[in-house]
């Protein structure tokens, strides 16, 4: 007790600090909350568990106790209970690199390198500035050289050749860096008030739409070299890669525009109010917040772009996927597709999965203050 005067009080003291119950917090609380939150879900999740004590000691049996690992003679896994993976160790190199050059398969692997590391570096928001564009473009040239060669004594090699994984990165690249930026002009000219541009864009729009992309790659593998002068041709390769290209951005285009239009009236004239111009506006303004909203969406078709790439086999362009059908043309391998297509799946599953976690990160960092 303390005094002043004839006043007197007590000293509040804070109560120690203590834990929540157990069912509040924890591994009980999540276990609760999401897998028994209800009879109808702790149902769900009791079959489920089943389904996992039935499949997962049959799978791993399969897949790791009983497997062959590496073998040249594919009579060892016939004579094997499990999964032949062998045929990854003995078919990688054409599953990887296609019909690229056997000697200067190490040119494919420092392309795959390069790609890789420059995403990766992107990754980073440290390095956002003119000089990651720099870089890019550098890593575009090393690229170049590594697949064409001809200079520095590296053997020339026609782009009928690359294959594998290298072509489908390459493809993938081109279409999204090449596409974004026709996309969101396309959008922009879908919203314009100019009769003439909104209707070229809505026209190439929903045409592009209205087809498949086999048509697409059809029409730049075969009919397209048909309207161009005699003499004149354009390689197979940078065809189908304008086809993927024009494809990606009629799609992106749409996700642009629902994000332009979600923009609140107000943004565009307050920005109005302060004598912006329309590009300025545009710039500063509307398209940051309109990307930020439809991010989600946007990186769905970027993950679908890489996807799509596996249709250029259709056109006779070997990406990572066609290059396995055809390592699979080995009647002694043939009956191991299913291992070999695994790895496949594995291998699109980790850069799809990759690219979501980024998005997923990137989305959840420009929400930072607004989802207060």
């Amino acid at each position: 007790m303390s005094t002043t005067g004839s006043i007197s009080f007590a000293v509040p003291r804070s109560a120690p600090r203590r834990d929540p119950p157990a069912r509040e917090a924890g591994v009980l609380l999540w276990l609760r909350k999401n897998l028994f939150s209800s009879v109808y879900n702790s149902a769900l999740t009791l079959l489920a568990l089943w389904a996992l004590f039935v499949t997962i000691p049959d799978f791993v049996a399969w897949a790791f106790v009983d497997a062959v690992w590496q073998t040249d003679d594919p009579a060892a896994c016939r004579a094997a209970a499990g999964a032949c993976w062998a045929v990854v160790a003995e078919k990688h190199r054409v599953m990887l690199f296609g019909t690229f050059p056997y000697d200067e398969h190490w040119r494919a692997v420092a392309v795959i390198a390069v790609v890789i590391a420059m995403a990766i570096v992107s990754v980073f928001k440290r390095f956002w500035s003119y000089w990651l564009f720099v870089a890019w473009l550098g890593a575009t040239g090393i690229v170049l050289l590594l697949l064409l060669g001809g200079l520095f004594g590296l053997t020339p090699t026609g782009t009928h050749q690359w294959g594998g994984l290298p072509l489908t990165l390459l493809m993938f690249v081109g279409t999204v860096v090449g596409g974004m930026p026709l996309a969101i002009m396309l959008a922009l000219g879908r919203r314009s008030s100019l009769p003439a541009i909104k209707a070229i864009c809505i026209g190439f729009i929903e045409i592009v739409r209205g087809v498949p992309l086999i048509t697409v790659l059809f029409m730049a593998s075969l009919m397209f070299p048909l309207f161009m002068p005699e003499g004149l041709t354009i390689d197979k390769f940078l065809r189908a890669q304008i086809g993927m290209i024009l494809f990606f951005a009629a799609y992106a285009a749409e996700i642009v525009r629902g994000g332009l239009q979600a923009i609140p009236r107000g943004q565009y004239e307050a920005a109005d109010a302060i004598g912006l111009g329309y590009w300025q506006k545009t710039g500063r303004i509307v398209l940051p917040q309109a990307l930020r909203i439809v991010l989600p969406a946007l990186m769905n078709d970027i993950i679908r772009a890489f996807k799509n790439t596996t249709f250029v086999s259709i056109i006779g362009l070997f990406d990572v996927l066609g290059a396995t059908a055809t390592a699979l043309e080995d009647p002694l391998w043939v009956l191991y597709a299913l291992e070999a297509y695994v790895f496949i799946f594995v291998l699109y599953f980790v850069f799809c999965y990759a690219m979501s976690k980024y998005s997923e990160r990137v989305e959840r960092d420009l929400s930072k203050g607004r989802n207060l």
